[in-house]
């Protein structure tokens, strides 16, 4: 079992915000950050057996900015 899983977390060019995990075949996506760690966490629960879920969701944060030169 890993101690936690880590998602990348970028905002959605249709708004919003999507996240995969690093490592697993899980992706979600929501309207805000809230609502981001709910679906997190119910993609979680659905993905691993409870033997095997790991005890902590990291979700790391990627944000772009663009300078126009």
């Amino acid at each position: 079992m890993a101690e936690e899983i880590i998602f990348l977390v970028e905002e959605s060019p249709e708004g919003g915000y999507q996240a995969k995990a690093l490592g697993h075949s899980i992706f979600t996506e929501a309207d805000d950050i809230e609502q981001l760690k709910t679906m997190a966490l119910d993609a979680v629960m659905c993905h691993f057996p409870e033997s095997d879920r790991p005890a902590l969701i990291r979700l790391h944060m990627v944000k772009d900015e663009v300078i126009k030169v």
